[in-house]
């Protein structure tokens, strides 16, 4: 993997009124890998990918994105990030083919819905309305989304809260995948599980402060070295590698 940065954020601050929410903040994201940003709720992680998806202004601090400048040249970084749009994002009425056609109109684009369906096991709904989908088909169908544009890069914000087992790890394929294709994938999740198996390396943010930024394997080495131990025992499978071996990981709808 090729250690080139893709984002590069320099002392980024952003305040509102007297309440600073991103107190400096500096990071990169390597070109080709899955990154994750970590944090409770309200440490500052949406507010810092909010600007640099280029829809919140920044107080202070420099960032670029595939070489562009968030200040001078935003219109160029919209054209090549896939941003995942929350549920209220879509028009419940509409069929998938239908809202693929209104997004490719949106970024002017040419590309046949089926193409966009293939990439996310979502063929046998192109005529289901948004609304009658399940909550995994709903995640897939809004990373579809996000790949309209071919982008370099896509944000996910919590994309598997809310799904069962199988969902899930058929999601996480899906990243990979996507990563595998040459898109570089920031992620956000309340899932340290999930950070784990994905990420190729992860930030902590807490109070606006990034507090640690490495692999998940040499965090992981780092605390047991300094003394952690499990009070209980680690086994090769946890519970829910059990379940997938019981039910089977094939898609489940509805």
């Amino acid at each position: 993997m090729a250690q080139q940065p893709i984002i590069t954020v320099n002392n980024l601050v952003k305040n509102y009124g007297d309440f600073a929410a991103v107190k400096g903040i500096s990071f990169e994201v390597y070109e080709g890998e899955i990154f994750g940003l970590l944090g409770p709720n309200g440490a500052g992680k949406t507010t810092t990918l909010e600007i640099i998806e280029t829809l919140r202004d920044k107080t202070s601090g420099n960032i670029t994105v595939d070489g562009f400048n968030i200040e001078t040249a935003a219109d160029s970084i919209k054209q090549r990030i896939g941003v995942q749009l929350q549920a209220a994002g879509y028009y419940p009425n509409l069929n998938l083919t239908e809202l693929i056609e209104l997004f490719c109109g949106l970024y002017g684009v040419n590309i046949s819905p089926v193409t966009m369906l293939e990439k996310v096991a979502l063929t046998d709904k192109a005529k289901a309305k948004y609304k009658d989908l399940s909550g995994g088909q709903k995640q897939r169908f809004s990373i579809a989304t996000t790949l309209i544009n071919n982008p370099r890069i896509i944000f996910l914000d919590e994309p598997t809260t809310g799904l069962d087992p199988q969902a899930r790890r058929n999601l996480w394929d899906l990243i990979r995948q996507i990563r595998d294709n040459g898109t570089t994938v920031v992620i956000t999740t309340h899932y340290m599980d999930e950070a784990e198996e994905l990420c190729d390396r992860v930030a902590f943010v807490d109070g606006g402060h990034i507090i640690g930024i490495d692999t998940p394997d040499h965090f992981i080495d780092e605390l047991i070295a300094g003394g952690f131990k499990r009070r209980k025992e680690v086994k090769e499978a946890n519970l829910e590698d059990v379940f997938i071996a019981k039910t089977g990981k094939e898609w489940r709808e509805g």
